[in-house]
């Protein structure tokens, strides 16, 4: 753990000073000793010399050390360091009884051999935190001795072997025994250290701001519930309390169905009066079984504690849902406000007040995506498509700049000749980790990072390249559709890139397809300009899925739309449906009295598109005819289906 790892650095750093005096102080004695009994001699001024450079090389690294902090940023480096400093000291004390000639560890030369085996015990006791640095020091010295002892011979010098031995056996094991009990001993420290630090959290976020400020800066004005700081601080607190005593605690996060609405059409104070409104019912539902808190906008939250606080909270869910088909009066009118709710439990779906509040309004986006009006419980694999959509946005970039993002393209067939019509640019993307990733996520995680203009420009630019190649594959004539998305016109001049894109490329815009949902032609002040001028530079207009939404004809007529594609929807069995039958006839006929070409989507039996040529659809795409490819399939399924013409002409 790097926190007992800093505990030990931090222990043995401490007495490490006094270590290195105590060292210098017994190097120099027993240099006296040396010289008074043999004189001076050049073995004994090396090791004099080399012992000096070694405590004053541990001195320069100690200082580094504590300089630039190695004890907290560091401490794994700071533990090998001060080890390899004691294991140097070990080796040059070791190397002490073969600087001195004809050495006599039992004889004249005794002291040294019993100051050698001192100082390796000191050493033993001074690094009690972590072994490894009194051992790098003690085991050298102490096999020098038994070396020197062992080389003497004789009986008392093999007692003394066997002692010194033994000793070195007691000291290492009593040595690991300390760092262990040290070790525990921080363990301890840490966890108490910890609980207190949560405690104290806990309780300062919660007794902050107890003052005659307290309902200024703890209350939201307008509903005289809790406000968001006020809630963020007993969260903390009753996740706190729950870790101590092993309790639960259950997170509501509730939100307002179409309240902007209000607001938009009424103004500010009617929107007030429903917020209030709805802080009465919760504080008459909760009462004091909970914390009830406005967190901002239309959002509103319930702490719930207690080992039964997620039964609690479904049953205040319910009631709440009930109170909300009540209608609210605002502004001199009335109206029923719809409440969408996410819940989240503690610790079953999170492990922290962050986690908690982010399972909570995981669970809240669900509920609104299934229809709002309704509670929606934490799952799993609502944080798992969460997940899923970050690691799309991490590698949006990376893959459209590597080329991992692709454009495939989908035939369109003329069902009278067979022949091939046209293409459909689409976007493809397989993530190495996700696997396949849909179109509609591509879009969404390019929008939401500001990756739009990027990636359009991207596909574009391969659409460019697909229709410099057809002149060559005898298609020079066909073109190639683009889907651009409604919110794009929005974020960006669709008009100016295009442009850019069509010049690098040298592409006659005639050829190029755009292919716009029927939102986009009503958005006459996002869209509205810029498609005028894409009709203007000679690009054909297509309307996507329509039938689907809500167009209007004059739009069709005053945009010179040149293309309508019929949704999937309707072409789905149109064999076994008379009334799709019915509707496509009425399409198809609007299409010939506006001068439109007609292209229905989603084809994939023959018995579908031979009802479809009969009922006077000119051009068709699908899986009967041809899925999806990259641009080397879709040239070689050029050739494949030209062969297979000609052989069909042939035969007829």
């Amino acid at each position: 753990m790097p926190a007992i790892r800093r505990a030990q650095a931090s222990h043995i750093l401490q007495g490490l000073s006094s270590t290195l005096v105590f060292n210098a102080a017994i190097s120099l004695s027993a240099s006296i000793i040396v010289a008074i009994s043999r004189g001076l001699q050049t073995g004994l001024l090396a090791w004099s010399a080399t012992i000096a450079l070694v405590l004053a090389y541990r001195v320069f690294s100690a200082a580094r050390l504590r300089r630039f902090n190695y004890v907290d940023s560091h401490p794994d480096y700071a533990l090998r360091l001060v080890s390899f400093g004691a294991f140097l000291t070990g080796i040059t004390w070791a190397a002490l009884p073969f600087c001195i000639p004809d050495f006599e560890a039992t004889g004249r030369d005794a002291t040294i051999s019993l100051v050698m085996i001192g100082i390796s015990a000191g050493s033993m006791v001074r690094g009690m935190g972590f072994a490894q640095i009194s051992m790098a020091f003690a085991l050298p010295v102490l096999i020098s001795v038994i070396f020197t002892l062992t080389d003497m011979g004789g009986p008392s010098a093999a007692v003394m072997v066997l002692n010194v031995i033994g000793l070195m056996m007691v000291m290492v094991r009593s040595n690991l025994s300390a760092e262990r009990v040290f070790v525990s001993n921080e363990l301890a420290k840490l966890e108490a250290t910890a609980l207190a630090d949560s405690l104290a959290t806990a309780n300062e976020d919660i007794l902050q701001k107890n003052s005659r400020l307290e309902v200024l800066a703890n209350r939201d004005p307008i509903t005289g519930l809790a406000n968001r700081m006020h809630f963020n601080g007993r969260l903390l607190g009753e996740i706190a309390g729950a870790q101590v005593n092993g309790g639960n605690v259950a997170l509501l996060l509730l939100d307002l169905d179409r309240f902007k609405q209000i607001n938009d059409a009424l103004g500010h104070s009617a929107g007030d009066a429903v917020l209030a409104e709805v802080g009465r019912r919760l504080i008459r539902i909760i009462g004091d079984d909970g914390v009830t808190a406005r967190l901002g906008g239309d959002e509103f939250a319930v702490i719930l504690s207690g080992t039964d606080a997620r039964e609690r909270a479904l049953v205040h869910s319910a009631a709440m849902l009930e109170a909300s088909r009540q209608p609210i009066a605002y502004g001199g009118a009335q109206s029923v406000v719809g409440v969408s709710i996410g819940l989240a439990t503690f610790p079953d779906h999170a492990g922290s007040a962050e986690d908690l509040l982010a399972s909570a309004d995981m669970a809240l986006y669900e509920a609104k995506g299934k229809g709002r009006r309704q509670i929606q419980e934490f799952d799993p694999d609502l944080k798992a498509v969460a997940e899923r959509q970050r690691l799309i946005e991490q590698d949006l970039e990376a893959a459209i700049r590597s080329g991992a993002i692709e454009t495939w393209f989908q035939p369109q067939i003329d069902l009278e000749s067979n022949g091939i019509a046209g293409f459909e640019a689409l976007v493809r993307w397989h993530h190495p980790r996700l696997g396949f990733v849909s179109p509609p996520e591509i879009v969404t995680a390019a929008q939401s990072l500001h990756l739009a203009e990027t990636l359009t420009a991207h596909i574009a630019a391969s659409v460019c390249k697909l229709l410099t190649r057809l002149p060559s594959l005898e298609l020079p004539d066909v073109t190639v559709a683009l889907n651009i998305s409604p919110r794009e016109f929005a974020l960006y001049s669709v008009a100016d890139m295009l442009e850019l894109v069509t010049c690098q490329h040298g592409v006659n815009p005639a050829r190029l397809e755009i292919e716009i949902t029927e939102e986009a032609i009503l958005d006459s002040d996002g869209a509205g300009e810029q498609l005028k001028r894409l009709e203007t530079a000679g690009y054909k207009l297509a309307v996507d899925d329509f039938g689907m939404g809500h167009s209007s004809l004059a739009y069709l007529i005053s945009l010179k739309i040149d293309r309508l594609k019929i949704d999937r929807s309707f072409a789905r069995n149109v064999a076994a449906s008379r009334p799709n039958q019915d509707l496509i006839a009425a399409l198809v006929g609007l299409g010939y009295a506006l001068s439109l070409d007609i292209v229905v989507e989603g084809v994939e039996t023959a018995e579908d598109a031979a009802i479809l040529k009969m009922l006077g659809c000119r051009v068709a795409q699908g899986y009967f005819f041809a899925r999806p490819m990259p641009v080397e399939a879709l040239i070689a399924w050029i050739g494949r289906h030209r062969q297979e013409a000609g052989e069909r002409k042939a035969v007829a």
